[in-house]
């Protein structure tokens, strides 16, 4: 039986307000205060598998992942959903018309106009890779044309007009492209003005991980080393305005971690202004060395030159971190650590070190773990965060966040 909630709670959980409307850009969505340390009740449950994105199209959340069957909050009825299903936000009951039947994991998602959203993995139905669903009924949006081949997608990022698309892909729709393509957002029509290619990977394949976006910068990470020729090891930051690679390189990432780890860069997000944005890791434990292996860094936006250092660093301790969301108030971090502040761990607890089991929050100055730590059983991680201006939306493979049951997907609502 989940706990009841008081009254100031259930308000704020239950206030439908979208995370951004659909084609702004997605930096961080500003929060006053860092949320509260109890989720609300009202959120379904993913039955197996994974939640690796969740979007806001309105009021409806949209997730996606790698499962089979979801639940309502409170109910034993066993809903079918592959890979992809939607709920409303103010209610948390399941959307019963919207079904489709994605032939494989969706990695990624992107609100669209018109009660769509943008969904991207390693599916070839309805699409190859990418497609656009509509909420109505879940049926793939004809006039968007855009399938991958030679590769899957792992995220997206929609700005106005704009679709960003970041993957492992080789082709989209006719165009060769290399790992990133920005295209039409309505029709799926690759940009040919946009000609930024990834290069020279650590590991076998050019990959774009993840990626987010201010008005004018778009932040990718992933197996690369360099971004049209110059040298950017797994993180690069482009200038949208001149269209072009910024002058912004970091070589922090350029160390090697666990040979396991040939790339270890996962997640990424800036703060709501857009002046800093903050990069979390996998890699293994590396006391006293200086790399940045299991760690969270705050790097400023618009710092200059051949060699960006981070402003700050949070390290783990040899546990991997897949997600960040930067709200103002907080930086979340998400993955399967066991601690933070913890620069001299080696698989361990070094001096200094705070538990924060499977999620945890950073101040956005000083860098150092925040008091906030409701915990979440460990698992695999956190694979997705999105903020709104009610909350913290978290998708992961376990069933206990906050001390209660919330399989897979939860809120944690502003106090």
């Amino acid at each position: 039986m989940l706990a009841r909630h008081s009254t100031a709670l259930l308000l704020a959980a239950l206030a439908v307000v979208p995370a951004l409307p659909a084609g702004t850009a997605q930096a961080g969505v500003r929060q006053p205060a860092v949320v509260s340390q109890k989720p609300v009740a009202n959120t379904p449950h993913v039955l197996d598998g994974i939640v690796n994105a969740i979007a806001l199209v309105g009021g409806t959340v949209v997730v996606g992942g790698d499962f089979s069957a979801v639940s309502d909050a409170g109910s034993k009825a066993r809903l079918s959903r592959k890979n992809l299903f939607a709920y409303d936000l103010r209610t948390g009951r399941v959307l019963r018309g919207f079904a489709p039947e994605m032939s494989g994991p969706v990695y990624a998602l992107a609100a669209g106009d018109d009660a769509t959203v943008y969904a991207g993995g390693s599916f070839d139905f309805p699409a190859s890779a990418l497609a656009r669903i509509s909420l109505a009924d879940g049926s793939a949006v004809a006039s968007f044309d855009a399938p991958a081949y030679g590769g899957g997608v792992s995220t997206l990022v929609r700005q106005g007009g704009r679709l960003y698309v970041g993957g492992d892909f080789a082709m989209i729709g006719g165009t060769p492209r290399t790992a990133l393509a920005r295209l039409d957002a309505a029709t799926g029509a690759v940009d040919p003005t946009f000609t930024i290619e990834p290069g020279n990977p650590r590991g076998a394949t050019v990959k774009v991980y993840a990626m987010a976006a201010t008005s004018d910068r778009l932040a990718i990470d992933g197996s690369f080393t360099t971004v049209n020729g110059l040298r950017r090891p797994q993180v690069a930051l482009i200038d949208l305005a001149r269209g072009r690679v910024a002058d912004w390189r970091t070589e922090a990432y350029a160390p090697s971690c666990m040979a396991v780890f040939p790339w270890y860069v996962r997640g990424l997000d800036f703060s709501p202004d857009g002046k800093f944005l903050v990069v979390v890791t996998t890699g293994g434990p590396a006391p006293d060395t200086g790399k940045l292996c299991d760690s969270a860094a705050r790097f400023e936006t618009y710092a200059k030159g051949n060699d960006v250092r981070p402003t700050w660093v949070n390290l783990t301790g040899g546990d991997s971190l897949y997600s960040v969301a930067v709200t103002g108030a907080a930086v979340y971090v998400g993955g399967h650590q066991r601690w933070l502040d913890n620069p001299k761990g080696a698989d361990s607890a070094g001096s200094g070190a705070v538990q924060r089991p499977g999620i945890g929050a950073i101040h956005p100055t000083t860098g150092k773990a925040l008091a906030w730590n409701p915990t979440r059983t460990r698992g695999i991680g956190v694979k997705a965060f999105l903020t709104t201006k009610s909350g913290l939306l978290v998708g992961s493979d376990t069933t206990k966040l906050g001390h209660e049951y919330h399989a897979r997907v939860g809120m944690f609502p502003m106090p």
